[in-house]
């Protein structure tokens, strides 16, 4: 008698931390997978399960909190941020010990950024280059990149690790901002900034999971490179605002948060060559083809 395909085992993935990238990961994940999220958020379990996944509540911060893991499951998608404060990644420190109490991890993608890779004056920038994070933002992630290549080593795991860039989506552009007239830097003091999609991202994540070669870095950035100014002008003209009105970085520096200002102190030109050897191609490959649908809809609607 024929299996039913209801009745096949399914093998087994664990997520840790399922925010908008995870959540889109998910309905595609959940095709193929027993999925179990790791998640800190009580409200969100029930959403979770409806899609199919089994919530497990945890805490990277409480190592007693996660010991349930530890067994769970051969492959570990890691997208949670590392702890707001210091130079170390406590929380993969922490993840990563009760993973190798299970012995059982044999694949481990992490999220990082490509903010470890400092400022590099708008030079272009392929996974080659040395590593130089200057912010503790850059540098917590740093930390998690070397925990993570010498736990893979003694657990004789395999590891992809990506270097994202800015997020954007149709819920992630920065409308708030425009709206509220805060300014831009003036062009020659304006920094490189590289992106995202995070549809795109989500399906970089499953083709590393599935073709990713052990211990390898790629850049998971599209093949755009615009200076932090003209991505504003670029969403404010799709969105009919007013773009913003240019400025010194001394005269910006008092109308923008630290973390917005960190981002401005480094530029750089990311290169993706390697998404080539795990065959990804982009449903977005500049900013401006994504925005683009955005004014195909609007344009719909009169």
């Amino acid at each position: 008698m024929a299996i039913q395909p209801s009745t096949i085992h399914k093998p087994r993935v664990l997520i840790i931390g399922c925010g908008d990238v995870g959540m889109r990961l998910l309905p595609i994940l959940i095709k193929t997978h027993k999925v179990f999220v790791l998640t800190t958020q009580d409200a969100k379990t029930s959403i979770l399960r409806n899609m199919g996944a089994v919530p497990m509540m945890g805490n990277l911060d409480d190592r007693k909190s996660i010991i349930k893991i530890a067994h769970l499951a051969p492959n570990v998608i890691h997208l949670a941020p590392p702890n707001n404060e210091g130079p170390r990644d406590l929380r993969t420190r922490n993840l990563l010990h009760v993973l190798a109490r299970g012995g059982r991890v044999q694949r481990l993608i992490y999220v990082s950024t490509s903010g470890v890779y400092g400022d590099c004056k708008g030079a272009f920038v392929d996974e080659t280059r040395a590593a130089a994070p200057t912010s503790p933002r850059g540098q917590r992630r740093f930390d998690a990149e070397q925990q993570l290549r010498s736990w893979a080593i003694t657990q004789r795991a395999l590891v992809s690790i990506l270097r994202v860039p800015g997020i954007y989506a149709s819920n992630r552009l920065p409308i708030e901002r425009l709206k509220a007239g805060t300014p831009a830097l003036n062009h020659d003091e304006d920094v490189y900034t590289n992106h995202i999609h995070a549809d795109d991202l989500a399906r970089i994540i499953l083709y590393a999971f599935y073709r990713g070669l052990p211990q390898r870095v790629f850049n998971a950035s599209d093949s755009s490179w615009l200076k932090m100014g003209e991505y504003f002008d670029l969403v404010a003209k799709t969105f009919d605002l007013n773009p913003p009105k240019r400025v010194s970085f001394e005269e910006l520096r008092a109308q923008v948060t630290p973390q917005m200002l960190s981002f401005m102190k480094e530029s750089r030109r990311l290169e993706n060559h390697r998404l080539a050897e795990i065959g990804f191609q982009f449903e977005y490959p500049r900013v401006e083809d994504f925005l683009k649908t955005q004014t195909d809809r609007q344009e719909a609607l009169f």
